[in-house]
């Protein structure tokens, strides 16, 4: 089959597309004739090689896919072959086919693309799984979610506002971004390179602060974040991108307010919790609401690109000016 190589770690110009061996679905996986998949941050990190894929999982990049049931294992009981699905997978998605977990992988409903299916299982999973799973976020509380714009960002926010938020916080990184957020339901959009995000906060809490927050960047919004919690706040920490070391902070506010932060990855998870959050997320997300005609929850992509254009593709991700998925189409 071909499927999308890494030459050596590095930039995008390493990717290629060439021959590799089509993988055979075990007893209780299915083999997926790929259509659509999507692009995730951990996929440019696993290209510059800083990323391992769990064990047992494909070396290829790329975790979440659409596509048709080609074959199936000998003790696969709910999907045969020429079911549509889509879903998550330790990673193989960038190819012609893909092996998936039969507890893992999801019917398409006939409301949804192929392109719009792909777009659903990293982010929704990783957002339902912090907000749900890690923060056990509840009806009345305030919460922070940075990278609003992100695509967890906005699966977070529309969440957020089902589960009865009272106040819902978000950063990006323009006044476009922050405009698209509240319209998604975001309280209070804060452009985080015009406004101090934590004094906004802090005023609008009337120094209260937020009950929950969901964090990306780390190390440069830690102490701002540990002061934005307010008594018995709950933080999860998805990823560093400001860097994992910290200098100088004072952790005081952690035993003084009852903190609990909590650092969450979703890929190095074991299949029983990921049948688990996905089995919620079916019944909650997919079927409540994307396989019926509701207005509740938004399905946002940016661009959609040929995997012959994989290359400008994980250069548009590294710009950062994306709102929504980045979905690929396998030709």
């Amino acid at each position: 089959m071909r499927a999308v190589l890494v030459k050596q770690p590095g930039d995008a110009s390493q990717l290629y597309i060439g021959e590799y061996p089509t993988p055979t679905p075990t007893d209780t996986q299915i083999l997926i004739k790929v259509k659509c998949f999507c692009l995730n941050r951990m996929d440019i990190v696993q290209r510059q090689g800083n990323y391992p894929p769990p064990p047992g999982a494909s070396e290829l990049l790329g975790v979440e896919v659409s596509g048709i049931v080609e074959s199936v294992g000998k003790n696969v009981t709910k999907f045969k072959p020429g079911d549509a699905v889509f879903g998550l997978m330790g990673g193989g998605g960038y190819a012609e086919y893909a092996v998936m977990e039969q507890d893992l992988a999801m019917p398409k409903p006939d409301a949804l693309t192929f392109e719009q299916a792909a777009a659903i299982p990293e982010t929704w999973f990783t957002a339902y799984q912090a907000l749900f799973f890690v923060l056990g976020f509840k009806k009345g509380e305030d919460i922070l979610i940075h990278a609003g714009a992100s695509g967890v960002g906005i699966a977070a926010i529309q969440l957020a506002k089902q589960a009865g938020a009272n106040r819902i916080f978000i950063t990006a990184g323009s006044d476009e971004k922050t405009k698209f957020c509240e319209s998604l339901g975001a309280t209070r959009g804060i452009n985080y390179k015009t406004e101090d995000w934590a004094a906004v906060i802090a005023q609008e809490t009337s120094n209260k602060g937020v009950n929950a927050i969901i964090d990306f960047v780390g190390k440069s919004y830690f102490e701002n974040n540990l002061a934005t919690l307010s008594i018995d706040g709950r933080m999860v920490i998805l990823a560093f991108l400001s860097g994992p070391v910290l200098d100088g902070v004072n952790i005081g506010p952690l035993l003084r307010k009852r903190l609990r932060i909590e650092g969450s990855a979703l890929r190095s998870r074991s299949l029983e919790y990921q049948v688990r959050l996905r089995d919620a997320i079916y019944k909650d997300v997919i079927q409540e609401h994307f396989a019926k005609p509701s207005e509740s929850y938004k399905l946002f992509i940016d661009r959609e690109f040929d995997w012959n254009d994989i290359v400008t593709a994980h250069r548009t991700m590294e710009s950062n000016q994306t709102m929504g998925k980045l979905v690929v189409k396998v030709t």
